[in-house]
C-alpha cells in the first residue's frame, strides 16, 4: 500500500500494492482509504482528481458529518454507513468520534482517560466494530461495494482515517490474502500522517498540562487496538471468513468477486 503525494485529503492511502500470499498484490487505484473529505478541493488537488473516484463511503456519525461535511467529487456517489450508530443511540459517544472535545480540556481528559482508561476504551471500541449491528452493516456495505465493478474507484473514510477505516482496511486485506504481519504494518502505517494532522491539537493539549500519553492513545493507533478486534473475531466466529459470512452476512460469491476484482 502506498501513501499518495501531497493532497487536500488527510491520510489518503491506496490499498493497491499491498503484498498478498503467493507473490500477488492488491490492484492499484480501486480501493482507497482516508480521513474526512471536508477540505477536498479538486481544483487545487490534481492527485485526488486523477483518481476518478466513483464511490465514497463515509463511516462517520451524524454529528461528525454535520460539523465537517464531505466535499465529494462531481459524479461520485456518497454512501453513509455510520459504524458507531448503535453506540451513539445508546448515549455513549465513543472517544474516536470526539477527539477534539477530549483534547480541549486536560483535566477532563485525565479524569476519563488517564491511567490506561483510553487504551481500554479503544480496545472496547474495536470489539464493538466486530459485534455491533451498526458496524456490521457498515462493513457489509464496504465489502459489497468494493466487490462491485460498477462501483469504480472507491474511497472509504471516517474522521481521522485510523480506527473505523483501519478495521475496514484490515477486513478487506485479510480476505484478499494479506498475512498478519502485513495487516498490522498497514494498520500502523497511518500513525505519522495522523500525528501530523493533529499536531497543533496535541501541542495545545500538552502545553496546557495534558498527559502526552493520553494524547497519543487518542490520536495514534496501537497493536493492542487491532488485536482486540482480531481476538473478538476469533472468539465469536473462529475465522475472518466466518465473521464476514455469518457476522456481516456477506456471501461467498461476493468475497470471490472481491478477490477477482482486487487481486
Amino acid at each position: 500500500m502506498t501513501a499518495t503525494p501531497a493532497t487536500t485529503v488527510a491520510n489518503l492511502r491506496d490499498l493497491g500494492g499491498t503484498p498478498l500470499s503467493g507473490g500477488r498484490t492488491v490492484r492499484p487505484g480501486l480501493v482507497l482509504r482516508s480521513g474526512q473529505l471536508d477540505r477536498l478541493d479538486l481544483d487545487a488537488d490534481p492527485v485526488v482528481a486523477a483518481l476518478g473516484l466513483r464511490t465514497v463511503i463515509d463511516f462517520r456519525t451524524d454529528a461528525e458529518r454535520t460539523d465537517h461535511p464531505d466535499r465529494v467529487p462531481a459524479g461520485a456517489r456518497l454512501l453513509v454507513a455510520d459504524v458507531l450508530a448503535d453506540k451513539v443511540s445508546s448515549g455513549r459517544m465513543p472517544a474516536a468520534a470526539q477527539l477534539k472535545d477530549l483534547l480541549s480540556d486536560p483535566a477532563v481528559a485525565e479524569e476519563h482517560l488517564g491511567g490506561g482508561k483510553a487504551q481500554a476504551l479503544f480496545a472496547d471500541l474495536y470489539r464493538f466494530f466486530v459485534h455491533s449491528a451498526s458496524a456490521q452493516a457498515a462493513f457489509r456495505l464496504l465489502l459489497t461495494e468494493a466487490a462491485d465493478p460498477g462501483a469504480g474507484p472507491l474511497l472509504f473514510h471516517c474522521t481521522a482515517g485510523k480506527d473505523r477505516t483501519g478495521w475496514g482496511a484490515t477486513v478487506i486485506l485479510s480476505l484478499l490474502g494479506a498475512d498478519d504481519e502485513t495487516l498490522m504494518a498497514e494498520y500502523l502505517s497511518v500513525n505519522p500522517a495522523v500525528k501530523q494532522a493533529f499536531a497543533p491539537m496535541i501541542e495545545g493539549f500538552t502545553g496546557a498540562g495534558g498527559d502526552p500519553d493520553i494524547a497519543l492513545a487518542l490520536i495514534g493507533v496501537f497493536p493492542s487496538y487491532l488485536e482486540a478486534a482480531l481476538t473478538e473475531v476469533e472468539t465469536r466466529y473462529g475465522s475472518m471468513e466466518k465473521y464476514v459470512r455469518e457476522g456481516l452476512g456477506v456471501s461467498d460469491e461476493t468475497v470471490e468477486a472481491l478477490r477477482a476484482r482486487l487481486v
